[in-house]
């Protein structure tokens, strides 16, 4: 694993007690761990991206144990990932840091996660926003559980930084009523139902 040069880490923690005119009988928290790095890569092509593998692997372990000591262990049930190149950058550049090794650490720290981890990655200036996708860890079909959190650096992404973001959650969406597979329903056996 290589450890990247970060310019900041930003946690976002939402804790939503009220939804659709409607108290939750128990609040949902989402969290979001987002760390603004030097892009080794920004402004010139590069064909090997294993360096930002190696990144993405470091950050997959470190921003997802961030993220544990705000929901606690075991309390896990959403995760997703995205990030945002700069203008310097590519979409490319998101994509090493994202999915070749990120994953792993990841769903280690959580304690486990069977389905696919859902991602965004974009190319945008400083303050452009994204909307980490979110579904349940254990059966990527369980519907309650499809959602997105809004991940938004003022100051970032600079144009040679990337902003890499996690997101996680301890419940589905709020008031979730759509029917389809339940939680309660999973047989755990390939990452979807």
């Amino acid at each position: 694993m290589l450890e990247p040069k970060i310019r900041k880490v930003v946690t976002s923690v939402e804790e939503i007690r009220y939804e659709g005119f409607s108290d939750l009988e128990k609040p949902i928290r989402r969290v979001s761990v987002a760390a603004v790095i030097k892009n080794p890569y920004a402004g010139k092509y590069q064909e090997d991206l294993s360096e930002l593998s190696e990144i993405g692997e470091w950050l997959g372990d470190y921003l997802s144990k961030e993220a544990v000591k705000v929901l606690g262990e075991g309390n896990v049930h959403s995760y997703g990932k995205g990030a945002i190149a700069g203008l310097d950058g590519e979409l490319e550049h998101c994509a090493a840091i994202l999915h070749p090794k990120l994953g792993k650490p990841m769903r280690d720290a959580i304690g486990g996660g069977k389905a696919i981890i859902p991602s965004a990655k974009k190319a945008g200036a400083a303050g452009t926003a994204l909307d980490v996708p979110l579904h349940y860890k254990d059966a990527a079909f369980v519907r309650t559980h499809y959602d997105a959190m809004e991940v938004r650096i003022a100051d970032a992404p600079k144009c040679d930084e990337i902003v890499v973001a996690l997101a996680f959650t301890d419940g589905g969406r709020p008031h979730a009523r759509i029917g389809g597979l339940q939680i309660s329903e999973i047989k755990g056996e390939d990452g979807l139902r």
